[in-house]
């Protein structure tokens, strides 16, 4: 895709990014029943070589603030997720150059016991996502490929998009309309991962218009 697009695409995400972090949303029913997430790098996002972890270090700054919430609980399967949540690290450059196709936004491999589900109290970081379905998102960020320089084009600023799952094996949940997105300078850092803290206050304040207006 020319850069020119890109860029275009960088601007509406840019400014839905920034109307949904300034109102007040109010989430739908359905999002606000759900109970179960699967927090994954965005399938699109490159390697920055200056600092090849800073994807996967976000998302794990994503599920333990998520896990110490307690409201979800996080699971391994895009088909066992009632939402799904994109993260991706900006680095204040609308473009850059980074590699692709590379496992490194990925999970490390199973350690230990590998017949163990992850609950609210255990740690996820050496889980391994997907199975065999092409169209889960769990399974397509692990999917091996050719290393490859490319020009990246995205926000500058952290991004944490929020979709409903999927249990159709045929379709992506990333191929529907996010449901709801935040971005901000170091929105995904810890300890205290504003973004999560964001998603917190909108879901309550969702919660408690529905119920002042049933």
């Amino acid at each position: 895709m020319p850069l020119r697009n890109f860029l275009a695409v960088t601007a509406i995400i840019l400014c839905s990014g920034l109307a949904s972090a300034k109102k007040k949303a109010v989430l739908p029913v359905d999002v606000l029943h759900a109970r179960t997430v699967l927090v994954i790098v965005d399938p699109t996002a490159g390697v920055d070589v200056r600092d090849p972890n800073a994807n996967r270090t976000a998302r794990a700054n994503v599920e333990k603030a998520l896990d110490q919430w307690g409201r979800f609980t996080l699971v391994q399967e895009g088909s066992d997720a009632d939402l799904v949540i994109t993260v991706r690290k900006g680095n204040g450059k609308l473009v850059q150059s980074t590699i692709g196709g590379t496992p490194v936004n990925g999970t490390p491999p199973v350690s230990g016991d590998s017949t163990n589900t992850p609950t609210q109290s255990t740690t996820r970081a050496g889980v391994r996502w997907g199975g065999g379905n092409p169209n889960d998102p769990s399974n397509a960020e692990n999917r091996p490929s050719t290393p490859e320089p490319q020009i990246e084009a995205g926000s500058p600023q952290d991004m944490f998009v929020v979709y409903r799952g999927s249990a159709d094996p045929n379709s992506s949940p990333l191929d529907a309309p996010a449901v709801w997105r935040y971005s901000g300078k170091d929105a995904l850092a810890s300890p205290e991962v504003q973004a999560v803290e964001v998603f917190r206050k909108v879901i309550a304040e969702s919660e408690k218009q529905l119920a002042s207006h049933p």
